[in-house]
Protein backbone atom coordinates (compact mmCIF):
# COMPACT_ATOMS: atom_id res chain seq x y z
CA UNK A 1 0.00 0.00 0.00
CA UNK A 2 1.38 3.26 -0.76
CA UNK A 3 1.12 6.44 1.61
CA UNK A 4 -1.68 8.58 0.78
CA UNK A 5 1.10 11.48 0.12
CA UNK A 6 2.45 9.23 -2.50
CA UNK A 7 2.12 10.88 -6.30
CA UNK A 8 -0.09 8.83 -8.55
CA UNK A 9 2.47 9.13 -10.95
CA UNK A 10 6.08 10.93 -10.71
CA UNK A 11 7.94 11.04 -13.93
CA UNK A 12 11.72 12.83 -13.48
CA UNK A 13 13.62 13.19 -16.47
CA UNK A 14 12.02 11.25 -18.57
CA UNK A 15 13.41 11.18 -22.01
CA UNK A 16 12.83 8.79 -25.68
CA UNK A 17 14.80 9.33 -28.66
CA UNK A 18 13.40 8.00 -32.16
CA UNK A 19 15.32 10.02 -34.69
CA UNK A 20 14.78 12.95 -32.31
CA UNK A 21 13.69 13.52 -28.83
CA UNK A 22 9.95 12.72 -28.76
CA UNK A 23 9.82 12.98 -24.99
CA UNK A 24 12.85 15.78 -23.67
CA UNK A 25 13.45 15.66 -19.99
CA UNK A 26 10.60 15.62 -19.08
CA UNK A 27 9.56 16.52 -14.93
CA UNK A 28 5.97 15.70 -14.33
CA UNK A 29 3.78 14.93 -11.64
CA UNK A 30 0.29 14.04 -10.84
CA UNK A 31 -1.13 13.87 -7.39
CA UNK A 32 -3.41 10.71 -6.46
CA UNK A 33 -7.50 11.53 -6.60
CA UNK A 34 -7.16 14.32 -9.41
CA UNK A 35 -8.01 14.61 -13.03
CA UNK A 36 -5.06 16.06 -15.16
CA UNK A 37 -5.21 17.45 -18.42
CA UNK A 38 -1.87 17.03 -20.59
CA UNK A 39 -2.19 19.32 -23.06
CA UNK A 40 -0.23 20.42 -26.38
CA UNK A 41 -0.34 20.19 -29.95
CA UNK A 42 -0.53 16.80 -31.78
CA UNK A 43 3.32 15.63 -31.78
CA UNK A 44 4.40 17.45 -28.39
CA UNK A 45 4.91 14.48 -27.11
CA UNK A 46 2.07 13.19 -24.63
CA UNK A 47 1.10 9.99 -26.29
CA UNK A 48 4.90 8.90 -26.43
CA UNK A 49 4.72 9.74 -22.70
CA UNK A 50 1.97 8.01 -21.64
CA UNK A 51 2.68 4.52 -23.84
CA UNK A 52 6.00 4.89 -21.91
CA UNK A 53 4.34 5.10 -18.47
CA UNK A 54 1.99 1.90 -19.58
CA UNK A 55 4.91 0.26 -20.24
CA UNK A 56 4.26 0.06 -24.03
CA UNK A 57 7.22 2.16 -25.09
CA UNK A 58 10.51 1.54 -23.22
CA UNK A 59 11.74 5.21 -22.21
CA UNK A 60 15.65 6.22 -23.48
CA UNK A 61 16.38 7.75 -19.84
CA UNK A 62 14.60 9.08 -16.82
CA UNK A 63 12.40 7.40 -14.06
CA UNK A 64 8.80 6.43 -14.22
CA UNK A 65 6.94 5.95 -10.59
CA UNK A 66 3.23 4.98 -10.70
CA UNK A 67 1.84 5.10 -7.12
CA UNK A 68 6.00 4.68 -5.13
CA UNK A 69 6.40 1.78 -7.85
CA UNK A 70 8.95 2.08 -10.08
CA UNK A 71 7.67 1.10 -13.21
CA UNK A 72 11.02 0.55 -15.10
CA UNK A 73 11.96 -1.75 -12.68
CA UNK A 74 8.54 -3.70 -11.84
CA UNK A 75 6.50 -3.12 -14.68
CA UNK A 76 4.10 -5.29 -13.60
CA UNK A 77 3.45 -4.56 -10.20
CA UNK A 78 2.94 -0.46 -12.24
CA UNK A 79 0.71 -1.98 -14.59
CA UNK A 80 -1.50 -3.87 -12.42
CA UNK A 81 -2.98 -0.38 -11.58
CA UNK A 82 -2.66 1.01 -14.82
CA UNK A 83 -5.50 1.33 -17.59
CA UNK A 84 -4.22 2.65 -21.05
CA UNK A 85 -7.17 4.03 -23.48
CA UNK A 86 -5.45 4.86 -26.69
CA UNK A 87 -7.21 7.15 -29.13
CA UNK A 88 -7.75 4.28 -31.62
CA UNK A 89 -9.15 1.53 -29.12
CA UNK A 90 -8.81 -2.07 -30.91
CA UNK A 91 -11.93 -4.18 -30.01
CA UNK A 92 -12.39 -7.77 -30.94
CA UNK A 93 -15.18 -7.18 -33.47
CA UNK A 94 -16.42 -10.63 -33.50
CA UNK A 95 -17.56 -10.05 -29.72
CA UNK A 96 -20.30 -8.63 -27.96
CA UNK A 97 -19.61 -5.73 -25.55
CA UNK A 98 -20.04 -8.52 -22.55
CA UNK A 99 -18.14 -11.25 -24.08
CA UNK A 100 -15.61 -8.38 -24.42
CA UNK A 101 -15.72 -6.96 -21.03
CA UNK A 102 -15.91 -11.02 -19.48
CA UNK A 103 -12.59 -11.65 -21.86
CA UNK A 104 -10.77 -8.79 -20.48
CA UNK A 105 -11.75 -8.93 -16.49
CA UNK A 106 -10.26 -13.22 -17.24
CA UNK A 107 -6.93 -11.61 -18.38
CA UNK A 108 -6.61 -9.25 -15.38
CA UNK A 109 -7.77 -12.09 -13.12
CA UNK A 110 -11.30 -11.14 -11.95
CA UNK A 111 -13.51 -13.79 -11.36
CA UNK A 112 -16.08 -14.50 -13.25
CA UNK A 113 -19.15 -13.49 -11.07
CA UNK A 114 -17.52 -10.26 -10.30
CA UNK A 115 -16.72 -9.96 -13.72
CA UNK A 116 -20.07 -9.98 -15.04
CA UNK A 117 -21.53 -7.71 -12.15
CA UNK A 118 -19.13 -5.05 -13.21
CA UNK A 119 -19.76 -5.62 -16.94
CA UNK A 120 -23.59 -4.95 -16.45
CA UNK A 121 -22.75 -1.97 -13.92
CA UNK A 122 -20.59 -0.53 -16.84
CA UNK A 123 -22.77 -1.00 -19.78
CA UNK A 124 -25.71 0.12 -17.76
CA UNK A 125 -23.85 3.50 -16.99
CA UNK A 126 -22.29 4.13 -20.53
CA UNK A 127 -25.97 3.45 -22.02
CA UNK A 128 -24.16 0.26 -23.87
CA UNK A 129 -26.84 -2.31 -21.98
CA UNK A 130 -29.37 -2.35 -24.76
CA UNK A 131 -26.86 -3.52 -27.14
CA UNK A 132 -24.79 -6.23 -25.08
CA UNK A 133 -25.73 -8.97 -26.79
CA UNK A 134 -24.47 -7.05 -30.64
CA UNK A 135 -21.41 -7.55 -32.06
CA UNK A 136 -19.09 -5.04 -31.53
CA UNK A 137 -18.75 -4.68 -35.65
CA UNK A 138 -21.73 -3.02 -36.18
CA UNK A 139 -21.03 -0.43 -33.94
CA UNK A 140 -20.46 3.25 -34.52
CA UNK A 141 -17.05 4.83 -33.34
CA UNK A 142 -18.57 6.76 -30.16
CA UNK A 143 -20.24 3.47 -28.89
CA UNK A 144 -16.88 1.33 -29.56
CA UNK A 145 -15.25 3.99 -27.74
CA UNK A 146 -17.55 3.73 -24.77
CA UNK A 147 -17.39 -0.19 -24.89
CA UNK A 148 -13.33 0.29 -24.84
CA UNK A 149 -13.66 2.55 -21.53
CA UNK A 150 -15.47 -0.50 -19.90
CA UNK A 151 -12.64 -2.88 -20.98
CA UNK A 152 -10.07 -0.24 -19.29
CA UNK A 153 -12.50 0.22 -16.25
CA UNK A 154 -13.35 -3.51 -15.37
CA UNK A 155 -10.36 -4.68 -13.22
CA UNK A 156 -10.72 -1.24 -11.33
CA UNK A 157 -7.10 0.53 -11.64
CA UNK A 158 -6.02 3.36 -9.52
CA UNK A 159 -4.49 5.47 -12.37
CA UNK A 160 -6.64 5.62 -15.78
CA UNK A 161 -4.59 7.42 -18.64
CA UNK A 162 -6.65 8.45 -21.89
CA UNK A 163 -5.57 10.03 -25.17
CA UNK A 164 -7.62 11.72 -26.55
CA UNK A 165 -10.75 10.70 -25.50
CA UNK A 166 -13.40 12.50 -27.14
CA UNK A 167 -12.39 12.74 -30.14
CA UNK A 168 -14.91 11.77 -32.87
CA UNK A 169 -17.73 11.77 -30.20
CA UNK A 170 -21.35 13.55 -30.43
CA UNK A 171 -21.88 16.15 -27.87
CA UNK A 172 -24.19 12.90 -25.98
CA UNK A 173 -21.60 10.39 -25.94
CA UNK A 174 -18.57 13.13 -25.05
CA UNK A 175 -20.85 13.89 -22.00
CA UNK A 176 -21.52 10.56 -20.89
CA UNK A 177 -17.56 10.18 -21.09
CA UNK A 178 -16.99 13.19 -19.01
CA UNK A 179 -19.64 12.43 -16.31
CA UNK A 180 -17.57 8.64 -15.98
CA UNK A 181 -14.31 9.94 -15.79
CA UNK A 182 -15.47 12.53 -12.98
CA UNK A 183 -17.10 10.15 -11.22
CA UNK A 184 -14.36 7.75 -11.27
CA UNK A 185 -12.63 10.66 -9.88
CA UNK A 186 -14.52 11.43 -7.27
CA UNK A 187 -14.73 7.58 -6.01
CA UNK A 188 -10.88 7.80 -5.55
CA UNK A 189 -9.50 7.00 -9.28
CA UNK A 190 -6.71 9.22 -10.96
CA UNK A 191 -7.66 10.26 -14.18
CA UNK A 192 -4.90 11.60 -16.90
CA UNK A 193 -6.02 12.08 -20.37
CA UNK A 194 -4.39 13.86 -23.11
CA UNK A 195 -6.06 16.66 -25.75
CA UNK A 196 -4.99 19.18 -27.91
CA UNK A 197 -7.91 21.24 -27.23
CA UNK A 198 -7.69 23.86 -25.03
CA UNK A 199 -11.62 23.89 -23.90
CA UNK A 200 -11.63 20.03 -23.59
CA UNK A 201 -8.72 20.64 -20.63
CA UNK A 202 -10.67 23.04 -19.31
CA UNK A 203 -14.19 21.56 -18.98
CA UNK A 204 -12.66 18.66 -17.12
CA UNK A 205 -9.45 18.37 -15.91
CA UNK A 206 -8.99 19.77 -11.70
CA UNK A 207 -4.82 20.80 -13.22
CA UNK A 208 -3.67 21.41 -16.49
CA UNK A 209 -0.31 20.82 -17.93
CA UNK A 210 1.08 22.28 -21.15
CA UNK A 211 3.57 20.23 -23.33
CA UNK A 212 5.37 21.25 -26.27
CA UNK A 213 8.75 19.71 -27.81
CA UNK A 214 8.77 16.66 -25.16
CA UNK A 215 8.96 19.19 -22.36
CA UNK A 216 6.15 19.86 -19.73
CA UNK A 217 6.91 23.91 -18.11
CA UNK A 218 6.44 23.89 -14.43
CA UNK A 219 5.43 27.26 -14.87
CA UNK A 220 2.70 25.80 -17.43
CA UNK A 221 0.93 23.76 -14.79
CA UNK A 222 -2.21 25.92 -13.42
CA UNK A 223 -5.24 24.36 -11.57
CA UNK A 224 -8.33 24.61 -13.34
Amino acid sequence: MSSPDVAALELRGLKKVFTRPAVDDLDLTVRAGELYALLGPNGAGKTTTLRMVAGLTQPTAGSIRVFGVDAVADPVAAKRMIAWLPDEPMLYDKLTPMEYLEFVAGLWGVNAKTARKRAQELLEWLALWEHRGERCEGFSRGMKQKAALAGALIHEPRLLMLDEPLTGLDAAMARQVKNVLQEKVRTGATVILTTHILDVAERMADRIGIIQHGRCWPKAVWPN
